[in-house]
């Protein structure tokens, strides 16, 4: 007997073996088969879903969800477009926390909105005996006042408040860390909101670490969530490179740098498990920190990279020797270089060709970094909701000749290169679907085609967030196409963004997500 047969829906299977079905069937929260292998069998619950659109759950292979989850609490000062609105957001939350001395953080901050960058000086105007902390929207700066400066050390950077990559590391190491307590709970509310857009499986892209890391004990709190019911999708935790330390390992081993007890990617079950080791070569593009290999349009500067390109290559080169699968954060080209050459050097010392290693966010990829990424065998997992929402300063930013080269989707494809979809939630929206139909017409909210050569088809977007995002996480024995044997992980959809127009896939309604084969909308309820 079945446990579910889901009835009367066109299933998009992702399995070119049966593409498309009308029934799926349920055991133990696996499928056990489509179609005639499961319409005459007895089952507990039939449920017919109105002809619906049904696809694999959708894989987020690239999500910060205690971040996430933080930022839905934290006052914010985004649209604000006036220096004098946003010190009065920021003047009120500190009225509001009270207790002086005390620890302030503000969301949405993004300079490009203002014109300029806060300084310190106006943030004291309004902090009354308070540590401001103002992080940008992109995770790769924040804004202080003097009372946090004065903690820090005196070689630190800053340009009057603004604190980019490590000298924000710094910033965020002076406060203490945040409880597993008060992190699953951040994390429950993210991944609730990663069910309602059809996600049921992500990566989180670093945890423990200086740059994003929000405690030292970090993966205990996503057990943590676990334990209390609040982690109703699967999560894969990247590890923060920073954490790796010398160890007295066997000479055979062959391992210079690892985790406590040699912990690397694959550790844990289908629900909460170690993935890759995240390594940070360069920042964004929002806060102008990308590395690049000549300077951003109309700016004097090129970005940066987070360290001496040597430590960054020996960091990568060493997380491959201990046995990582690798996801290398390179939004600039230049950042792209350096991560290619480390991985082309590590696969030459310990070739490993399963190791299937990413370029995080892949920003700004040149054609002729192209032939090298599909010889090492790297995915590029990319954010195309960036684009949808940034693009026009994107674009700009990078000049008629490198704005094609953006978040690139068909190139990619072309060479052979496994392209995967993904969010960076909370930067921007988290939804696959809007995802997804800028992956097909490449346009920008105000209705700028960015790259229109880099269009790719729908059929090939969606594969991006379900075939492509398990393979890109060692999962897709598991997930990723609804195929017998697999778990029953699947998003319900008002329609299919095959047959729409392409302006409406982003639009289309998530009606339903289940993973393990039961509806997470009814079980919350």
């Amino acid at each position: 007997m079945l446990s579910t047969r889901l009835t009367n829906a066109r299933f998009l299977t992702m399995d070119p073996d049966h593409p498309v079905a009308h029934d799926l069937g349920i055991w133990q929260g696996r499928i056990v088969g489509l179609d005639e292998a499961v319409t005459s069998l007895p089952a507990r619950e039939v449920i017919d879903l109105q002809g619906a659109t049904v696809l694999p759950g959708f894989i987020d292979a690239h999500v910060h969800l205690a971040w996430t989850g933080f930022k839905q609490h934290t006052p914010s000062i985004a649209g604000r477009t006036r220096i004098d609105d946003v010190l009065a957001v920021v003047e009120e939350a500190v009225i509001r926390k009270g207790s002086p001395g005390a620890w302030v953080s503000i969301a949405g901050y993004d300079q490009r909105a203002l014109g300029r960058h806060l300084t310190a000086a106006e943030l004291d105007q309004v902090s009354h005996g308070h540590k401001l902390f103002v992080l940008h929207d992109s995770g790769h700066g924040c804004v202080v006042n003097s009372a946090v400066l004065d903690l820090l050390p005196a070689d630190i950077p800053h340009d009057n408040g603004f604190l980019a990559e490590g000298a924000m590391g710094a910033a965020r190491a002076l406060r203490l860390p945040h409880s597993q307590e008060e992190l699953a709970e951040a994390i429950g509310r993210a991944a609730r909101a990663c069910l309602a857009e059809g996600v049921t499986a992500c990566a989180e892209a670093g945890i423990g670490g200086t740059l994003l890391g929000h405690s030292p004990v970090e993966l205990g709190a996503y057990q943590l969530a676990g334990e209390k019911g609040l982690l109703p999708l699967r999560v894969q935790l990247m590890v923060s490179a920073d954490r790796l330390h010398p160890v007295a390992a066997h000479t055979d081993d062959g391992i210079p740098l690892a985790l406590d007890l040699g912990l690397r990617t694959g550790f844990g079950d289908d629900r909460l498990s170690v993935g890759a080791l995240k390594v940070f070569t360069d920042g964004g593009m929002m806060a102008r920190t990308a590395a690049l290999s000549s300077p951003y349009e109309g700016l004097d500067g090129a970005g940066q990279l987070q360290d001496d390109p040597d430590v960054l290559a020996d960091t990568i080169v060493a997380g491959h020797l201990a046995g990582w699968q690798l996801a290398v954060h390179a939004i600039g080209d230049r950042a792209a270089d350096v991560a290619l050459d480390a991985l082309e050097r590590a696969q030459r010392l310990r070739p490993r060709p399963g190791a299937r290693h990413r370029i995080e966010h892949a920003g700004l990829i040149r054609p002729d970094q192209l032939p090298r990424c599909a010889r090492l065998g790297v995915s590029a997992v990319v954010q195309p909701n960036f684009l949808r929402y940034f693009g026009d300063d994107y674009a700009a930013i990078m000049g008629e000749e490198r704005a094609p080269w953006l978040y690139r989707g068909r190139a990619f494809l072309d060479h052979g290169i496994t392209l995967v979809g993904s969010s960076d939630r909370p930067v921007t929206d988290g939804s696959p679907l809007r995802a997804v139909q800028f992956m097909v017409e490449r346009a920008s909210e105000s209705g700028r085609v960015i790259g229109p050569d880099e269009g790719i088809t729908v059929d090939e977007a969606l594969h991006a967030y379900t075939v492509a995002g398990a393979f890109a996480c060692h999962w897709e024995d598991r997930v990723g196409s609804l195929t017998a044997g697999k778990l029953a992980d699947l998003v319900v959809l008002g329609d299919d963004p095959r047959r729409v127009d392409t302006s409406r896939i982003g639009d289309i309604e998530v009606v339903a997500t289940y993973v393990d084969g039961r509806d997470t909308g009814k079980a919350a309820s």
